[in-house]
């Protein structure tokens, strides 16, 4: 059985710099860089993530790496569009709206991208 002390998860980037400036800027993250270049996203209830620099090799995530749970999906996505985030469109099973909000079955849910091409996610929290 695996022993562990803590988890976080971690994805890569082409530009450090302009991630740093997107989660610590844009998102208004608290984001820590080491002497490595590794930056830390310090997260809510004390969980993080590790962006790290893979330059040119670098392939955006074709699928979600990070999910930020919202209580108010609508004022969330008006806030970060207002921030320049501009959200995906998608049509058939997931067909979004106008602003990018998934509204079938299931939660409401938003996907952006970051300056690396990383799928995000603005999910509406579950209140039941």
């Amino acid at each position: 059985m695996l022993h562990y002390t803590s988890t976080f998860s971690s994805f890569s980037t082409d530009d450090i710099e302009k991630a740093h400036e997107f989660y610590s800027e844009t998102l208004g993250l608290n984001v820590i860089k080491d002497e490595m270049g590794i930056l830390t996203l310090h997260l809510a209830d004390g969980a993080r993530a590790i962006i790290y620099p893979k330059g040119e090799n670098h392939q955006p995530a074709t699928f979600t790496v990070l999910n930020f749970e919202v209580d108010n999906i609508e004022a969330s996505v008006d806030q970060l569009i207002d921030a320049g985030i501009v959200f995906e469109q998608y049509t058939g099973k997931l067909q979004t709206d106008e602003k990018g909000i998934f509204r079938g079955e299931g939660p409401l849910i938003a996907w952006c991208k970051d300056n690396a091409g990383n799928i995000l996610s603005i999910i509406e929290a579950d209140d039941t």
